[in-house]
């Protein structure tokens, strides 16, 4: 259709990663098993959470909200790159490469923002023990959670309308594996400074924020551990916050990698494998950090297949 002289795309075309046969077919079966390992692993998480009572804590409550949050953000991306990797046709809606774009974006903010508030969750636990429940008490995990969503999502709708009335004109070859903001911003073929501006005040916002107040989260809850006489005690302080900074530096590091500064960003293969790393490894790695590294999951995991093996022990029993 025509607006402003300007002819609009009803259809894009996502280039990926490879167009080898054979590198697609490798590929498919690779992400695919990366895909259910991360749903698998995500949802046992939040069953576990679930079924145990010693995890209705606020960590583990917050905990749930990123195993949401992981699987939704694969689900976003994924199931779409399968797709393509195995069909001719490469295309992708307009409306459907904006719902994506939205729902990517949304869940990547709203992890930002929940990792900053389970740093703080650390930061109570570590600085303030003795007043723990008190401040962390059910109300707050509630509001703060729902900040994280709304924030996150508030942000998206504003950046998806923002690029989305940018004319396309006949580019509509998007150079990445998904509908991601800057690949599609570079589509325009009208000035686009506007929109890189807005990308920059969005990082700083929404990540940026966040990311200094993990810093000083753990500014001080390193100027604690080290005042601790024991070493047992500093050793059993700092076990309670390593899964959380293991998250926090994987997934604040490639993410600022990426979008800090757009004009001097990295090259297009490089965005491509740093989104890949951030839609299949880092959803799938998240539930494996927190039960590799963490006794209270690893004891949780142990009780609950201890009653399951009793259970199918009596149910063999004749």
């Amino acid at each position: 259709m025509e607006r402003d002289n300007q002819t609009w795309v009803s259809e894009f075309i996502l280039l990926g990663l490879t167009s080898d046969r054979d590198t697609q077919v490798s590929l498919f079966v690779l992400f695919l098993a990366m895909y259910l390992v991360t749903v698998l692993g995500n949802f046992l998480i939040v069953l576990l959470i679930r079924l145990d009572s010693r995890l209705h804590t606020p960590m583990y409550f917050f905990l749930t909200n990123l195993s949401l949050v992981d699987v939704s953000y694969a689900t976003s991306i994924v199931p779409q790159l399968l797709v393509h990797l195995l069909a001719e046709h490469k295309g992708i809606p307009f409306l459907s490469c904006a719902a994506q774009l939205f729902f990517s974006l949304g869940l990547g903010g709203i992890e930002f923002v929940l990792l900053a508030v389970m740093a703080y969750d650390r930061y109570v636990a570590v600085c303030d023990p003795l007043r723990y429940s008190v401040i962390m008490h059910g109300g707050l995990c509630t509001r703060l959670a729902i900040t994280s969503w709304l924030s996150g999502s508030i942000n998206s709708l504003l950046h998806t309308a923002i690029t989305f009335q940018l004319p396309m004109c006949t580019n509509r070859y998007i150079d990445h594996i998904s509908c991601e903001t800057l690949a599609v911003v570079r589509l325009a073929c009208v000035d686009t400074s506007s929109n890189e501006i807005a990308i920059m005040v969005s990082s700083i916002i929404l990540l940026m924020t966040p990311f200094l107040l993990v810093l000083l989260s753990y500014i001080q809850i390193i100027s604690t551990i080290l005042k601790i006489q024991s070493t047992e005690g500093r050793r059993k302080a700092f076990h309670t916050c390593a899964s959380h900074l293991t998250v926090v530096a994987l997934c604040y590091g490639t993410t600022i990698f990426t979008y800090i500064q757009p004009h001097s960003s990295p090259s297009v293969l490089q965005e491509k494998l740093i989104s890949l790393f951030y839609a299949t490894v880092m959803p799938m790695l998240n539930p494996m950090i927190y039960s590799l590294r963490n006794k209270e999951v690893k004891g949780a995991w142990q009780k609950l297949l201890g009653q399951f093996s009793g259970l199918t022990s009596k149910l063999a029993t004749p």
